[in-house]
């Protein structure tokens, strides 16, 4: 019985997948600010490109 217990005890202070778990919440933040700002980013990337196209058109 004391194996056991020291088996759940070595589990819950293993943090190997604490890396893991912190990388998936921020995509899932970020994944979440795209969504909710997609026609905002959509418009400045147009507007980006369309200034880079006007001005390699002088060059």
């Amino acid at each position: 019985m004391g194996l056991l217990k020291e088996y759940l005890k070595g589990i819950f202070r293993d943090e190997s997948g604490v890396g893991v778990v912190e990388m998936i919440l921020i995509l899932v933040v970020l994944i979440g600010l795209v969504l909710i700002f997609k026609s905002q980013l959509t418009a400045l990337v147009n507007d980006i490109f369309s200034r880079i196209t006007s001005q390699s058109a002088g060059i």
